[in-house]
């Protein structure tokens, strides 16, 4: 499969630890509800739908990339981490957040899910939508790929939706630890292929979002969440020299979890750390050493503060991440998901400071 010529390589070259020009930047939710030509596909196509639909699909991916031409240094797929547990047999709804009329209340109910995921058949429309996407790109930026860590995943599957106490998820695992284990690796290993399958249609970088990984106290995610994240790193890279591909970067996003920092750059395989705003990047630095490089780490409500805030917060995280030094190994970026209500003048001045003092 051949793909217009990359024009800018910035996002992977710090990816990989490289010194940059200037550090690249991007969002987490880039495209999505902050951006009025997001909203208009919407009123007539339900979020799913979205998903499903590579053209739609396609269409809010490069939403961002036109609205801020020459800002944006990667767009990410649009699809959502839920895809994993629809793929595993699961219903889900966004009524407007994730909804599951069918969780998973005990051990029993895991009879219920699909033995054999073949992501192909299940999750083929990422594919097209990722190939689709490389092509109307252009070269212009590289393409993101993504899905949602197994403890994150598993929360859902288990709670039914978003939680504030994630009182059902952690009662499975203090309650029957080994069936939560078994369970998080067959996540697991559905992730390996969904993310295989998105590299061999054309992502050139993989993000894997642990997004509740900070309501895991630090020896349970030792113990159930470490382990899988380890496994996806592995087991992508293992999967796709076996078949003579190249490995892409791979960054991991496990929020909350700074308590982790050293041990996964010493040990987990992936390429990128991304951090949330909860921890002095230049303590982040200090912690992961030159092992990997770093993403991140801004507030997102900053975004709320008006022009002269956003300038501030981007000047003082641009120097925390490198000091006086040029960039190395940095990616800038939130240190969460962009909100719902965001200005999207306001967004395009982070990208602007952003470039001007980084």
């Amino acid at each position: 499969m051949t793909f217009p010529p990359l024009k800018n390589d910035l996002l992977l070259r710090a990816a990989r630890g490289e010194e940059t020009e200037r550090a690249p930047v991007w969002v987490m939710r880039q495209a999505g509800r902050y951006l009025p030509e997001f909203r208009k596909v919407r009123e007539s196509h339900e979020f799913f739908e979205v998903c499903r639909t590579p053209e739609l699909a396609t269409e809010v991916t490069i939403q961002p990339i036109r609205r801020y031409s020459g800002l944006l240094d990667a767009a990410i797929i649009f699809s959502d981490i839920l895809v994993i547990p629809q793929a595993m047999g699961m219903e889900v709804e966004m009524k407007p957040g994730p909804y599951f009329p069918d969780p998973l209340n005990t051990p029993a109910d895991i009879a219920k899910l699909t033995k054999d995921v073949d992501v192909n058949k299940e999750l083929g429309y990422v594919f097209e939508a990722i190939t689709m996407t490389r092509n109307a790109l252009k070269g212009e930026v590289p393409l993101i790929g993504f899905c949602g860590a197994p403890w994150t995943l598993f929360a859902y599957m288990v709670e039914g939706g978003g939680s504030k106490t994630f009182q059902k998820a952690k009662t499975w695992l203090f309650q029957y630890p080994q069936e939560s284990e078994k369970l998080l690796m067959r996540i697991a290993d559905v992730c390996v292929d969904f993310l295989v399958g998105q590299v061999k249609a054309g992502a050139q970088l993989l993000q894997v979002f642990d997004s509740w990984a900070g309501e895991l106290a630090p020896h349970h995610f030792q113990q159930f969440s470490f382990p899988t994240l380890q496994h996806i790193s592995s087991g992508v890279r293992q999967k796709l020299a076996s078949e003579g591909i190249p490995a892409v970067p791979m960054t991991l996003f496990a929020k909350g979890a700074n308590h982790a920092l050293s041990q996964l750059a010493e040990q987990g395989g992936y390429d990128v750390l991304g951090i949330d705003w909860c921890i002095e990047p230049s303590e982040a630095r200090r912690l992961v050493g030159d092992k990997v490089a770093l993403q991140g780490n801004m507030d997102p409500n900053v975004l709320y503060g008006g022009k002269d805030a956003i300038e501030r917060e981007v000047k003082r995280m641009s120097e925390s991440f490198r000091g006086t030094k040029p960039p190395k190994g940095w990616i800038a970026n939130l240190g969460h998901g962009i909100t719902p209500a965001v200005d999207p003048e306001d967004l395009r001045w982070f990208f602007q400071s952003s470039r001007r003092v980084i």
